[in-house]
């Protein structure tokens, strides 16, 4: 029986690293703040009063914003903040590289698109 009460108290303690409750509504608080930030910019600032125009800027905002939640989403919930750092590392690279084929795919229908408007079997209506 006292074999059982010690695998009971090291399973108690072996996520010590983790995240406890407190730490878990906190990062909860964080997420739901930001989402009812983004909520507040779409619906009040640009559509509601008009403060902001559609472009650039709110984009810019939103990217910030979400790439914010994705990093709590990330590192709390999907613990990668409490992983070794070569485990990160390899993560961040792949992520990159997602990144920079999306940037090029991108791209490259951009030029497609341009070519075919241009040419004689796609006339431009």
């Amino acid at each position: 029986m006292s074999q059982y009460q010690d695998n009971i108290a090291h399973g108690e303690h072996a996520h010590e690293g983790g995240m406890d409750k407190k730490a878990i509504w906190r990062v909860f608080g964080v997420l739901l703040a930001l989402t009812c930030l983004e909520f507040l910019i779409a619906l009040g600032f640009v559509h509601h009063w008009q403060i902001l125009a559609k472009g650039a800027l709110v984009n810019t905002i939103y990217i910030v914003l979400t790439l914010v939640k994705a990093y709590y989403i990330v590192a709390f919930f999907m613990h990668l903040k409490f992983e070794k750092s070569s485990f990160i590392v390899t993560v961040g690279i792949v992520f990159i590289f997602i990144i920079y084929f999306i940037v090029l795919m991108l791209v490259e229908g951009g030029h497609l698109a341009s070519v075919f408007q241009e040419h004689q079997l796609f006339p431009n209506k």
